[in-house]
């Protein structure tokens, strides 16, 4: 009787603690994984007007490269109207990549896309392309160091949860027990 009546008690406590430590998690991982686009919103719309306002891509694109594997810079890849890369300074594996199926389409009907792409397996970058009247301007850099992030608070907010729940629990159980016995 002890039990259910403790369970009973504790119920509601659990779902309201799950669901603030889940939101919690949520909202943080979003604020990181949003924050990760906030350099490469300015550079991609910033490049994409100086190209459609006569600046040459040569102009635009550093000459020095980026090594989107290891590097956490940011860096610009420039896609003709083909959808083809033309330039850029991003690299991976000595080469300019290309973009999944749709991603360019995308951002020439929506003016934007921002999406998280994985050239290749363990490279996640944080991607904004823009397009201009001659293709599109995309603007990157790797996700590694917002994803140690995300790992963390991963890890705070389990850690939070499962202390909140066993401690509920336990205060409640303490709770019943001395209530039963000083009856």
């Amino acid at each position: 009787m002890r039990i259910k009546n403790i369970f009973k008690l504790w119920l509601p406590f659990a779902v309201v603690i799950s669901a603030f430590s889940l939101l919690i998690y949520a909202v943080v991982q979003q604020a990181y994984r949003q924050s990760a686009n906030d350099p490469q919103i300015q550079m991609a719309n910033d490049a994409a007007e100086a190209l459609d306002h006569g600046k040459t891509v040569d102009e635009i694109v550093p000459v020095e490269t980026i090594d989107m594997d290891r590097s956490l810079a940011p860096f610009y890849l420039i896609f003709n109207s083909d959808e083809q890369p033309t330039a850029g300074s991003g690299i991976l594996n000595n080469s300019l990549q290309t973009v999944p199926e749709g991603v360019l389409d995308f951002a020439k009907n929506n003016g934007e896309n921002r999406v998280t792409w994985q050239p290749q397996p363990g490279v996640r970058i944080a991607a904004v392309i823009v397009p201009y009247q001659n293709g599109y301007v995309l603007a990157g850099r790797n996700m590694r160091e917002v994803e140690v992030r995300e790992a963390q608070v991963s890890t705070f907010a389990g850690i939070t949860w499962v202390l909140a729940m066993l401690g509920t629990f336990i205060v409640i159980a303490l709770g019943e027990f001395f209530l039963t016995t000083s009856k």
